[in-house]
């Protein structure tokens, strides 16, 4: 059985790798092929791609410097193999952000031109599959990443620095390309909403307003490559944290009876197999989605959402069974997986139902009463998502101990290539929407896009909720591995263990500074966007007064000095909350020793997870509020009125929250925990 385990089952995640990038090529080349729009169609969407790759373009030469420094440290650190595998985690990051987003930015105008034909199924498969390419390629390229890395070093003693160099390389690069991408998008969209809707008076998605390009290459930046960078990253720490605490544990679950070596190595390969598991099953649902096309397009991508855990439960239950590995994993998977299924529709109430009619309301009596009434909505909003983690966690240690709450997030993440199609769906369909606007193809054609992106900004905020609840269990998860590494290194050199006690005042010193850095990383990026967006409302405003014929329709804005503008202004500001993500525990482990880090760890996560909810939701709730009104389901309200300019400032306060600052702070905890448990040996003897 053994001999089977490492010969065929480990080689699962690199074998559904590789399929998963082939039907993601397939996918790519079928959109590419679709019938084109017309000329100004792909003029339009010709100037969003141009700015979307150069903003990438940008950001990887920015990136390229603060990976080449990182390598050589980790390099002199902890030898060159690590550093290769920091470098790798790294690059494949950007490489499935690259090609999510060139996907993204051709489907946008194949989804407009599908609508084109009257038919709401062409339209709604076509934004299916430019966002199956993004989904396909995160998963794939993680689970080949972290499988060639296991099935080339599984022997060597080098396996642990490895893995967590690798895990390192993902969530840097998930943290500037979120936060990065986060700056450009909201600048972007508050910019342009203040300078036309606000200022100007003139609708959304107007062609006159030079901003609108700007928004539209936001939205494929921040939530096509930077969300998939964010999920990559969550999918690899996940997997890494159960690999980690296998690895060093003395106190492993029986997952199987006979030698204890057996079961060591069923432990250390069991998240990578599983991992391959859910990648499958991924791709099963993303075809099952697309037989769905002929109905409500809600229900198409809520059902790609629901059906992940259902069928990984059948899945692993069969597959445990013929290895003889302890149901026990089956259900701590499952736990996992239905607890993400459960946060993503408790964000979808929060995003989409009551709660938005009553931010609605509140905006009758002006903007305060509508922020107000947004804030509250969204502290309420992370009461239950929390509750539901710490369900999961405690089910999962009953079954397996700190390995269980491991294999938990794994599962809450197994759907991982489902949830960032329908993810990248939501920007794919309200570029789509834009595109049609500024076309002036006609109300028929806007129906259909307008149907799309309304689900698609559900599906999105759905994402954010479970983009953020999987970060949460896997810090959970990648604490235990820090604490489990530093206590074995001790070991290994006749120490005794570093005992986490409360009363121990160099633990309270590390939570009080912890809880510290979610509030500047939300500060700073909330800074970034406004003086971005401040920036780009005045050469809006200049190009207004003084291109002739603007606003008459007879010349063309000049988006490229927009997008020129929130690209520098992203690349500036993204630099001090990587920095603190990345600094702060090196900082604290090796001047105040491990116990403080672990402190400084607790304390953000417990900071960080609740704030990070709290912003995602109330943003998405202020946005859909906003929507509510437009369209005219607030009685005696429409666009224009008092109210829906109280509700424009509900959602401009919104869009940073809930795209920026939000993800942010949920990055930020994920880098911390990574970097510390890569740091552990080098630390545990202070």
């Amino acid at each position: 059985m053994i001999d089977s385990w490492l010969s065929i089952w480990v080689k699962t995640p690199v074998i559904f790798g590789v399929i998963a990038l082939v039907i993601a090529a397939v996918f790519y080349f079928r959109v590419i092929g679709m019938e084109k729009g017309n000329e100004t169609m792909e003029r339009i969407a010709g100037y969003i791609r141009e700015g979307a790759m150069a903003f990438l373009f940008t950001q990887y030469k920015t990136l390229a410097v603060f990976g080449a420094v990182v390598a050589v440290l980790i390099g002199i650190s902890l030898g060159k193999v690590a550093a290769a595998s920091f470098v790798l985690g790294a690059v494949l990051s950007l490489l499935a952000g690259f090609i999510g987003m060139k996907a993204a930015t051709y489907a946008n105008v194949k989804t407009t031109q599908a609508a084109r034909s009257g038919i709401k199924a062409n339209a709604l498969v076509t934004a299916l599959d430019g966002g199956a390419v993004m989904g396909l390629s995160v998963a794939g390229l993680g689970a080949i990443g972290l499988g060639v890395l296991y099935i080339v070093f599984r022997e060597s003693e080098l396996l642990s620095p490895i893995l967590h160099s690798f895990a390192v390389g993902a969530s840097s690069i998930a943290l500037f390309a979120r936060i990065g991408g986060g700056i450009y998008t909201k600048a972007a969209d508050v910019g342009s909403d203040i300078a036309g809707k606000v200022i100007e008076n003139i609708p959304e998605d107007d062609p006159r307003n030079p901003g609108v390009i700007a928004d539209n290459v936001g939205d494929n930046v921040g939530d096509v490559a930077g969300m998939g960078a964010d999920i990559y990253e969550s999918m690899v720490a996940a997997i890494v944290a159960a690999m980690a605490i296998a690895l060093t544990s003395d106190a492993l679950p029986t997952l199987l009876e006979g030698d204890l070596e057996i079961n060591k190595t069923v432990a250390i390969g069991l998240p990578l197999v599983l991992s391959g598991v859910g990648l499958a099953v991924s791709i099963l649902c993303i075809f099952l989605a697309r037989m769905m096309k002929n109905m409500d397009p809600a229900k198409v991508l809520r059902g790609a959402l629901i059906m992940p855990p259902v069928i990984l439960a059948i899945a692993s239950f069969i597959i445990m069974n013929m290895l003889g590995i302890t149901q026990s994993v089956t259900a701590v998977m499952t736990i996992g997986a239905i607890g993400g299924t459960i946060i993503g529709l408790i964000t979808d109430y929060y995003t989409s139902a009551g709660p938005v009619s009553r931010i609605a309301e509140a905006a009758r009596t002006g903007a305060g009463t509508n922020v107000i009434q947004g804030l509250a909505v969204g502290m309420e909003s992370v009461a239950i998502p929390m509750i539901v983690v710490a369900a999961v966690a405690f089910l999962a240690n009953k079954y397996l101990g700190l390995y269980g709450i491991a294999l938990s997030a794994v599962g809450m993440l197994g759907g991982t290539a489902v949830v960032m199609t329908v993810d990248a769906y939501g920007p794919i369909s309200d570029n789509a929407g834009g595109i049609s606007e500024m076309s002036a193809l006609g109300p028929e054609v806007r129906a259909i896009t307008d149907e799309l992106d309304m689900v698609g900004n559900t599906t999105a905020a759905i994402g954010k909720g479970y983009a953020i609840g999987s970060a949460i269990l896997t810090v959970l998860a990648l604490f235990s591995a820090y604490n489990i590494e530093i206590n074995h290194v001790r070991a290994l050199n006749g120490l005794g263990a570093v005992e986490l006690v409360l009363t121990d005042p160099k633990i309270l010193i590390g939570i009080l500074l912890g809880s510290i850095l979610p509030f500047l990383v939300g500060s700073s990026t909330m800074l970034a966007v406004g003086k971005a967006a401040g920036a780009i409302v005045v050469e809006i405003g200049r190009q207004f007064r003084e291109i002739p014929g603007l606003m008459e329709l007879k010349a063309e804005p000049e988006p490229k000095k927009i997008v020129d503008i929130a690209t520098k202004a992203a690349m500036k500001e993204m630099i001090f909350p990587g920095c603190v993500a990345i600094v702060a525990p090196v900082l604290c482990g090796f001047f105040m020793g491990p116990a403080s880090l672990a402190g400084l760890l607790a304390g953000s996560l417990a900071v960080g997870a609740t704030m990070s909810l709290f912003m995602a939701n109330a943003g998405g709730a202020w946005d859909n509020a906003k929507k509510y009104i437009e369209k005219g389901k607030l009685a005696g309200e429409k666009k224009g009125t008092d109210t829906h300019k109280a509700a424009v400032v509900g959602d401009m306060v919104g869009d940073p929250f809930k795209d920026t600052s939000g993800p942010g702070i949920a990055i930020l905890i994920k880098v911390m925990s990574v970097v510390s448990l890569l740091i552990a040996p080098l630390i545990a003897l202070l």
